[in-house]
């Protein structure tokens, strides 16, 4: 009976013990789309593993579709890991006045985890990295670009998500990237009709920061919450304002 167990069991290959740990730095995003892999080298070095063993890891990552490589260039993460929000419909929805308040409403329940689990569970290199973030939009600001200032505070919110440690929520923001950009770029095009909410939305973003850095999960929730209903909220009073401007003109 014991030798027909020794049978049944096969000892794991090195090559499946590499490309599970390869795998785990994908979906915990300290391997992020599009970024390029170490050279073998240094890799099967890192890994205290066999070129061969590591190259077999790799072959089977690039079989299942989670790197590619270039000839010469290097191996790379799979940009489009998660495909579904390219499909044409998300295009529609960027293009719909409508639907951008749907993506707020989404941005409320994705945030406000986000926000929960990274006063949690952040460490201090988290911290470090959003408070850079949260500086950068800042800076953006003084440029008066939309669009950056959009990539900017898009990036602050997908720190938020790397330090919730949930790879779920990560990964669902980034592969949301240009549709949450649109989203927050066409948000300050219409507020800076109001440039006196400007500030009052930096204070509730810092209240945001401030909860988290502080590890208090509930607050965290709670500012992510505030700040997003108040954004809401102006711009569904503009877009009133606007359309009983539009049905004024249309009279005269």
């Amino acid at each position: 009976m014991s030798q027909l167990l020794q049978k049944q069991i096969k000892p794991q290959k090195l090559s499946d013990i590499i490309l599970v740990q390869l795998e785990n730095m994908i979906i915990g995003g300290s391997l992020q789309p599009g970024e390029k892999l170490l050279p073998e080298r240094e890799l099967a070095k890192q890994f205290e593993v066999s070129r061969p063993s590591l190259r077999e890891a790799v072959q089977k990552l690039e079989a299942k579709g989670l790197v590619t490589r270039k000839q010469g260039g290097g191996t790379f993460v799979t940009k489009t890991i998660m495909k579904s929000f390219s499909d044409p419909l998300f295009d529609l929805m960027a293009a719909s006045n409508e639907s951008q308040f749907d993506l707020l409403e989404f941005r409320h329940g994705i945030e406000g985890m986000a926000s929960y689990y990274a006063a949690m569970r952040g460490t201090s290199a988290d911290f470090e990295q959003i408070q850079a973030k949260h500086e950068h939009i800042g800076n953006c600001r003084l440029e008066d670009d939309f669009r950056s200032e959009a990539s900017a505070v898009y990036e602050f919110y997908v720190a938020i998500c790397a330090a919730s440690h949930n790879a779920l929520i990560l990964h669902t923001a980034r592969s949301m990237a240009a549709l949450l950009t649109d989203n927050i770029e066409q948000n300050l095009t219409i507020l800076a009709k109001r440039p006196d909410i400007f500030s009052k939305i930096t204070d509730y973003r810092k209240n945001l920061l401030d909860a988290i850095l502080s590890g208090q999960p509930k607050k965290a929730w709670g500012a992510s919450h505030r700040h997003l209903a108040f954004i809401e909220e102006v711009l569904l009073k503009l877009t009133q304002e606007n359309s009983r401007m539009e049905r004024s003109m249309r009279r005269m």
